[in-house]
């Protein structure tokens, strides 16, 4: 090992950088924590790509859990929904794969290639963690391209979304760019060709003067018809409906400008306002594209089924075949490995099954189920395989019920922004006033009447307050996002701004999911820890692994007659001791259990107890007393509540904490504040808070990894930026003053324009200076004075 590589110490995998285990696997003297991560390093090696390895330290992913199967992809019906395109020799599919973090991971899917000659072609977009893959279908199947995939290290996340609806093209952002080129490429050369009477160089010809009129005048045609086409539209569809936006008063504009262009033009009388009108729908399809351009890469809309499988294992006639989701029925019988999830509400017929429903229910403890008994959907199997028969479909099982909901079945009211509720005045003044300026001088001169009154929509045009936004929200936007705060749009930052009430979901939200308090109450010498540590290495139970890690001894003795009930305990000899380690029920102690214990009884003598509890995400405490100066704090958990006397001290009063909730309850909690008037934020991670977040005024998913599965929502907030949260919302109050100071600047431009206007001594030169003047004005004032806030707020 050189160079970088030599950056990976020897406790560490030299794949995936993994902690390696007392006794490591090796190859070409490099230690590996599993032969996962040997078998990758082993094929990379041997079709030369070793290259991988020199472009990040531990650019892998760890291969100790991979469990997936991927036989459903050799059935068409299946494939055919998921690939982008196929015929008798290539097939293209896009594949999602959440792994992909570094320069290494591009390098390597773009050579793919050299692993499987049958792959054509493979390109990588970093940002949506997504490869688009060639391949020739007549040498390789789709199975064998995702196994290989898998096999290095990039296993996809195929999900039932896929099948149902692929991910939404960039049509639309293709189309706005496509308008930005022509309005661009017109407005350059109208400015081109209008510079001589800017600069008075009025000797020339008539007929150039004409001739250059002529073409200007052309070049305002596909600016009017084709790049500001949308806001004639919008202006006619909102006026339908009795609305009054900020496009009616833009189109309004654009279509007086070409309207007067083409008369003083063709008739002689003058140069036109064209240059105004192309550089006018040009800054606005700019700040348009600027406000389009959220982070598409992130999945805003996502529900159930982007957390189910495409296919489940189906048992019939006793042999295993795989199944579309959607073809599943009452009555099926299926088979469910570890880490798989229950796709429906079945009964258990044969296995243990110990289920995580932590993302369904917010219970952070495993559940466990005996034969018989109703298994529901959403659960993950954590230890072994188990058979089930269908007792619902996928679309009637308790999961698919949270969107059965009003909440997700209708449209929810559109975010009101400042420049909607401003365009609805300022389109009442601004044609009262043209009016007023156009009656003024209709007795005494009629040519001047009508130049005032279009002069006056003109010059009014509300392009500075159209800018003010978007421009201010885009810039908050591009803080928000180096802060790992990403938003769904940039209407999202003015209802931060008005929320007045947090309701906190707990497991996964509040708690870091990574971080675990361990303590131990009691009395235990130095090998009887060792015993201790010996016992609950045998376990897979996450609080027999917890305890491993906090006592950090290695092992020690071997364990006999080691036996486990799934879920309330263990037992075993060690060192010829009997220890049990469990719950006090299950070692038949008369104590009653608060929180998440483990009892230890060693030849039969009481030893103490271990206490577990999730540890709160990094700056809890102190958000929780910055946010309470200013807002209305709730807790809702689907948990028990053996944190409550914790919780008290960071919300107003108990009657604010709510615990044992269920997703049905959530939503209703937070109904009930809505209609007490409030405007709620709710912070969640799981599918149990689903329906609270779509709800929600706001809705905000808390994930450690933006790319897994989250909740339907408004914004997404990395884990690590969890204690920001108010100086992201004093920098979203600090955005609308931006705006508001935006409005007033534009005003005072609109109120030195009037006064020519009014007059009719409006020209195109007065024109063609305010303009530009006041929208790159406006542009420098919002972006630099957005970010003096964010210096303040110690965003930046």
């Amino acid at each position: 090992m050189n160079g970088k590589i030599r950056l990976i110490t020897d406790t560490h995998c030299f794949h995936c950088g993994e902690d390696l285990p007392d006794k490591p696997y090796h190859s070409d003297d490099k230690e590996f924590c599993c032969l996962g991560c040997q078998g990758v390093y082993q094929l990379l090696s041997t079709h030369n790509l070793s290259s991988y390895y020199l472009y990040n330290d531990v650019p892998g992913s760890s291969q100790q859990k991979k469990v997936q199967r991927f036989d459903y992809l050799d059935e068409p019906d299946i494939t055919a929904g998921l690939v982008d395109y196929t015929d008798d020799k290539v097939t293209v599919i896009t594949l999602f794969i959440p792994v992909i973090h570094c320069s290494s991971c591009i390098w390597l899917l773009e050579h793919l290639h050299k692993i499987t000659p049958a792959v054509s072609q493979s390109r990588v977009d970093f940002l949506k963690k997504q490869v688009s893959i060639t391949f020739r279908n007549q040498e390789i199947s789709l199975r064998q391209v995702v196994e290989t995939l898998s096999a290095i290290g990039y296993e996809p996340l195929i999900s039932l979304q896929d099948m149902i609806q692929k991910q939404r093209s960039d049509h639309s952002e293709r189309n706005l760019l496509t308008k930005i080129a022509v309005a661009g490429f017109c407005f350059g050369n109208v400015m081109l060709l209008s510079f001589p009477d800017y600069f008075g160089l009025g000797n020339l010809d008539q007929e150039f003067k004409t001739f250059f009129g002529w073409i200007n005048l052309a070049f305002s045609i596909p600016v009017l018809l084709y790049s500001a086409r949308d806001y004639f539209i919008s202006a006619w569809k909102n006026l339908k409906n009795g609305v009054l936006n900020l496009d009616f008063p833009l189109a309004l504009g654009i279509a007086v400008m070409f309207i007067r262009s083409a008369y003083e033009i063709t008739t002689g009388t003058g140069a036109g306002f064209v240059d105004t009108l192309c550089s006018l729908v040009f800054f606005l399809l700019i700040g348009k594209w600027m406000q389009k351009r959220t982070y598409h890469y992130l999945s805003f809309e996502r529900d159930f089924r982007s957390y189910f499988p495409v296919a489940v294992t189906q048992l019939k006639n006793g042999k295993e075949q795989p199944l579309p989701l959607n073809e599943l029925k009452t009555g099926d019988r299926i088979l469910i490995r570890s880490y798989e999830i229950i796709p429906a509400d079945a009964i258990l017929l044969k296995g243990e099954a110990k289920l995580d429903f932590s993302f369904v229910t917010g219970e952070s403890l495993p559940v466990e189920k005996v034969l018989g008994e109703i298994v529901y959907a959403g659960g993950r199997q954590l230890m072994g395989a188990i058979e089930l028969e269908v007792v619902k479909p996928v679309s009637q099982s308790y999961l698919t019920k949270l969107w059965n909901n009003e909440a997700f079945s209708g449209q929810r009211d559109p975010i009101k922004t400042f420049s909607d509720t401003a365009s609805k005045y300022f389109s009442i003044i601004l044609v009262a006033v043209a009016l007023a300026a156009g009656l003024y001088w209709l007795n005494t001169d009629t040519n001047r009447a009508i130049a005032s009154f279009t002069a006056v929509l003109i010059i009014a045009c509300p392009c500075a307050l159209a800018l003010s936004s978007p421009f201010t929200l885009a810039a908050v936007l591009s803080i928000f996002d180096k802060n790992k705060f990403y938003l769904k749009s940039t209407a999202v930052i003015e209802e931060l701004a008005r929320i007045d009430t947090i309701v906190f979901d707990k497991t996964g939200t509040i708690t870091n999911p990574e971080a675990i308090d361990f303590d131990f109450t009691g009395e235990l010498s130095a090998q009887e820890k060792q015993w201790v540590s010996d016992l609950a290495r045998n376990s897979g139970h996450p609080l027999s692994r917890e305890m491993v890690k906090w006592l950090k001894l290695s092992p020690g003795f071997p364990v006999d007659h080691y036996r486990e009930k799934v879920g309330r305990g263990i037992s075993g000899f060690v060192d010829g001791h009997e220890l049990k380690l469990g719950s006090a029920a299950h070692l038949g102690l008369d104590l009653q259990d608060k929180g998440s214990l483990v009892h230890i009884l060693i030849d039969g003598h009481y030893r103490g107890y271990f206490l577990s509890g999730q540890r709160w995400r990094k700056g809890f405490k102190e958000l929780a007393l910055k946010l309470d100066r200013q807002n209305d704090l709730h807790l809702l958990s689907g948990d028990q509540d053996h944190d409550r006397k914790l919780l008290t001290p960071f919300f107003p009063g108990t009657h604010q904490l709510h615990f044992g909730q269920s997703p049905q309850q959530k939503l209703d909690y937070i109904l009930r504040l809505q209609q007490n008037g409030a405007k709620v934020m709710m912070l969640g991670d799981g599918l149990n808070d689903a329906g609270a977040l779509k709800q929600s005024n706001l809705g905000v998913a808390v994930t450690d990894d933006i790319n897994n599965f989250s909740p339907g929502c408004d914004a997404i907030l990395d884990g690590t930026a969890f204690s920001k949260l108010p100086q992201f919302m004093k920098q979203a109050k600090d955005a609308v003053k931006v705006i508001h100071m935006s409005f007033v600047i534009s005003l005072i431009y609109n109120a030195a324009g009037l006064f020519f206007a009014v007059q009719g001594l409006l020209s195109p030169l007065i024109a063609a200076i305010l303009m530009p003047l006041s929208t790159v004005t406006i542009i420098l004032f919002t972006s630099l004075t957005a970010r003096f806030y964010a210096r303040k707020n110690k965003l930046l």
